[in-house]
Order: structure tokens, then C-alpha cells, then sequence
């Protein structure tokens, strides 16, 4: 889908030195990747202490060596 947008051209660019991929389509793809995946991490965050613990739960069981 092509989209024009006005996009900050010095942003873009520092974006594009930081994350070292050569085009500003993968850089803009890559930046709104890590957007969406920090609002899931946010989203996560908040569950904690909110979900009961499954007292049946036996964590050693899963251990393999």
C-alpha cells in the first residue's frame, strides 16, 4: 500500500545511521515494529498482580537437563 506522509527528513535520517539499514522503508517499517511491540510490552505490564497464581503449578516439573 503506498502512503505519502511528511515525515521529519532529519529524524529519518539519524533513524536510518542508528538502526544501519540501508533503506528508509526498512528503517520506517523497523520503527513502527518497535512502536507497536513497546505498547505490548506496556500492555503486559499492566497485568501484572492482576492474575491469580495457580497453586497447583509445579515449575520444577518442566525442567529438563
Amino acid at each position: 500500500m503506498a502512503t505519502n506522509l511528511a515525515i521529519d527528513q532529519a529524524l529519518l535520517q539519524k533513524a536510518l545511521e542508528v538502526s544501519g539499514l540501508k533503506t528508509k522503508r526498512e528503517t520506517v517499517n523497523l520503527a513502527l515494529q518497535e512502536f507497536v511491540n513497546r505498547h505490548k510490552q506496556l500492555e503486559l505490564l499492566d497485568l501484572f498482580g492482576k492474575m491469580d497464581p495457580d497453586a497447583d503449578y509445579d515449575y520444577k516439573k518442566g525442567r529438563t537437563r
